[in-house]
């Protein structure tokens, strides 16, 4: 009897035992970050200017969320300045692995994206933040072959850019022959004001103003504070003129790799990042414009009623040339901007 008794003691005992030991290894109840002895996904995400741009701001605010929004399941390490993938590589860069997510600037890519020039062109966007609205749907409804073999993460837009100069220009003759810096594939509207364009990065724009190579350059209006372009430039012509696009893409190996709860995430972030980051732009306009006037003696050139009609006339053509370019290619280019103008009226109620 005293043997039996014994036994059962020690079985009790083993029983209490191991369902201690399950309790203590249980998760937490509704937790969904990853447990210890599961890593994170990493993701590298490239970008080819400074951290104090807005599209690397963007790139803080989509790694913030994703983060976030994945209970630490994601990190994104961030790669700006060069420092991995640069202008000159950066969608073929990704494509290959090199970075996961790349940023970059579609119009610096002449011929690549055809369709989306004509929204590059001048549209009369308000801002940033409804240019950035439109860009990204139009991604959407029109899947650029370039990005075919990638992953779209998100796009956006500038506000209209606006000639940025080291001396007054009030007329198109005082524009006439003056070397001024545009992205590539918007080169033919500054030429067709009579200036000498100058295809090259914001980066190289840089030093091409500190030396002289340029006198100026066409770009939204934050770079005045960001990249401290005030302090070489002192002038503005107040006449909207192109919006350059952004593209964010993903390598498709990558992507296909995640699990489905990570790429819903990252779907939801598309379009909310758009808008985020224009209206991130609009904000930073401001405040660069208020910097600019205030402590660097920047000032903005209005045109007469009578040259802003010259200036019209000239550059209504752009857009329509191009256009029909397209279409003789076998693209829908006349149904894309119907869409550019269509989509821009409903983001701007």
């Amino acid at each position: 009897m005293k043997k039996w008794w014994m036994g059962i003691s020690l079985l009790l005992i083993v029983v209490l035992l191991a369902a201690c030991g399950s309790k203590s290894n249980a998760p937490a109840s509704g937790n969904t970050s990853t447990s210890s002895g599961d890593k994170p996904i990493e993701l590298t995400y490239a970008f080819f200017a400074p951290s104090t741009t807005f599209p690397a701001k963007q790139m803080e605010k989509w790694k913030e969320e994703v983060e976030k929004r994945t209970n630490g399941k994601v990190t994104v390490k961030l790669f700006p300045g060069g420092t991995l993938l640069t202008d000159k590589n950066m969608y073929d860069g990704v494509k290959s692995g090199v970075a996961d997510i790349g940023l970059s600037v579609m119009t610096y890519e002449p011929g690549r994206f055809p369709l989306m020039t004509i929204a590059e062109m001048p549209s009369g966007f308000p801002n940033a933040k409804v240019a950035s609205q439109v860009v990204y749907d139009l991604m959407q409804e029109y899947p650029q072959d370039a990005f075919k073999d990638m992953k779209l993460i998100t796009a956006f837009a500038t506000e209209p850019a606006y000639l940025q100069t080291k001396d007054p220009i009030s007329t198109l003759s005082d524009l006439k022959g003056k070397q001024i810096r545009i992205s590539g594939a918007l080169a033919p509207v500054l030429k067709g004001v009579g200036a000498s364009p100058v295809g090259m990065s914001q980066s190289e724009a840089v030093e091409a103003l500190q030396t002289g190579v340029i006198s100026g350059y066409v770009s939204s209006r934050e770079v005045l504070k960001d990249l401290k372009f005030a302090e070489m430039v002192k002038y503005e012509t107040n006449y909207p003129l192109t919006v350059s696009t952004f593209a964010a893409v993903m390598n498709k190996d990558k992507w296909d790799s995640l699990p489905p709860d990570v790429q819903k995430v990252i779907n939801d972030l598309g379009p909310e990042i758009a808008a985020w980051a224009g209206e991130f732009l609009d904000t930073s306009v401001k405040g660069a414009m208020e910097w600019a006037q205030t402590e660097q003696g920047f000032k903005v050139i209005e045109l007469s009623p009578e040259e802003k009609k010259v200036w019209d006339e000239k550059l209504k053509p752009f857009q329509d040339k191009t256009v029909s370019d397209l279409q003789a290619k076998g693209l829908p280019a006349e149904e894309f901007r119907k869409r550019v103008y269509e989509l821009k009226d409903q983001y701007s109620k």
